[in-house]
């Protein structure tokens, strides 16, 4: 052979060679190991960070909002909005996705288990990805699941938790509170300080249902989640406040570092305009026992994550933070433009705890226009 032959057999072959090199490495880079973040988003490899977790709440819609689409007229839910949000949140590598409530419209006639069982179905499909993307998802429940809206003898509007509503939000979100296998499958550690019967028990802060899986609480790589059913029967408007007085002593106890607490209402309404006092729709409608609740939180040096109204805000009370998202895409709250460009904005927040003790609150949004995603506001615990 001469040497000219020889020169381009091994030409060829090197080509060969170096093409399947790039065909696998670009294989490899095209397998969805983990999705890279948009602009304005935080993907999550920061160098210390132990735990990863974000919160939103509110993606229910109402027939009568602008922009829904067909289906979402139907199924009542801002589809676009909250997988958006999902997605996002996926992209930032979050350990777990707590949903501060109102997922569903709900306010059925009766307590109608066909209807609610089928938004609930939606809702479900919306988040399933997320189970196997590696995020965890854990259910609040908010009004629109626990409460009936009715006309009472005088004509006034009435929402009152029923028990047949709290059943049926065991009968679709039970599953997930809490699979420990399947947690463990997504997670790679156990969740800890997980009990099924640590719960407000019937006749203590007027609690008269059994509230198992409604409120609930675990651990996670040191950081202690509460989660709190703000609606009881029989006490609506209500954080079930004795219970969780002695759930965070004993998660202190255990050695929580951190105390994270998630329950739909507000404490303290957002105020876009002075001159328009909000209605005391949240645990505001008993202000002593807002006081109470708030107490709880600061003596535990807490923060609390809460949605119901459909605004995104984080206000410091106290020594503690409140983090209002209800901003997963239920009608905007503030129905006109302001100076605040937040007002009208889908938000969450994604929370990193720091193996040095650091805890960072970051809060992203898109504009009602759907317009690219920023980073809106940013607190150190």
């Amino acid at each position: 052979m001469s040497l000219m032959k020889k020169a381009k057999m091994l030409a060829t072959v090197s080509a060969v060679t170096l093409g399947s090199v790039i065909g696998l490495t670009s294989l490899f880079n095209a397998v969805p190991q983990k999705a890279k973040a948009d602009e304005g988003t935080d993907n999550g490899k920061d160098e210390g960070v132990v735990l990863t977790f974000s919160t939103v709440g509110d993606s229910r819609a109402d027939a009568a909002q602008p922009g829904l689409s067909a289906q979402d007229k139907i199924w009542l839910q801002n589809t676009k909005a909250f997988t958006r949000i999902t997605r996002e949140v996926q992209k930032q590598n979050a350990n777990l996705f707590l949903f501060n409530g109102d997922m569903i419209m709900g306010y059925t006639q009766n307590s109608d288990v066909n209807v609610l069982n089928r938004q609930y179905a939606y809702w479900r499909g919306l988040v399933a990805n997320m189970f196997e993307t590696g995020t965890y998802v854990v259910p609040v429940p908010g009004n629109h699941e626990v409460q009936d809206k009715y006309k009472d003898a005088s004509g006034n509007t009435v929402k009152k938790a029923t028990q047949a509503n709290e059943n049926t939000w065991r009968a679709n979100m039970g599953d997930i509170i809490m699979d420990t296998e399947r947690f463990k499958q997504i997670e790679g550690v156990d969740i800890q300080d997980w009990e099924v019967k640590n719960h407000p028990q019937i006749g203590t802060n007027n609690i008269s249902t059994d509230q198992s899986q409604l409120s609930y609480s675990f651990d996670l790589k040191g950081s202690h989640f509460v989660i709190i059913n703000t609606d009881p029967v029989g006490n609506d408007n209500h954080a079930p406040i004795e219970w969780m007085k002695q759930d965070m002593a004993n998660a202190k106890k255990n050695g929580a570092k951190h105390i994270f607490v998630f329950g739909h209402k507000d404490a303290f309404p957002y105020v876009a305009d002075p001159t328009t006092p909000p209605s005391a729709d949240g645990l505001d409608a008993d202000p002593a026992s807002r006081d109470e609740f708030w107490k709880v939180i600061e003596d535990n040096n807490a923060t609390y994550f809460c949605g119901h109204e459909h605004v995104f805000n984080v206000s410091k009370h106290g020594k503690a933070y409140q983090v209002l998202v209800g901003s997963g895409g239920s009608p905007f709250e503030v129905t006109t433009p302001t100076n605040n460009p937040t007002d009208r904005m889908y938000a969450w927040a994604t929370v990193k705890v720091y193996k040095n003790g650091k805890v960072e609150v970051n809060c992203y949004g898109f504009d009602e226009n759907y317009g690219k995603t920023k980073l809106i506001k940013s607190i150190d615990l």
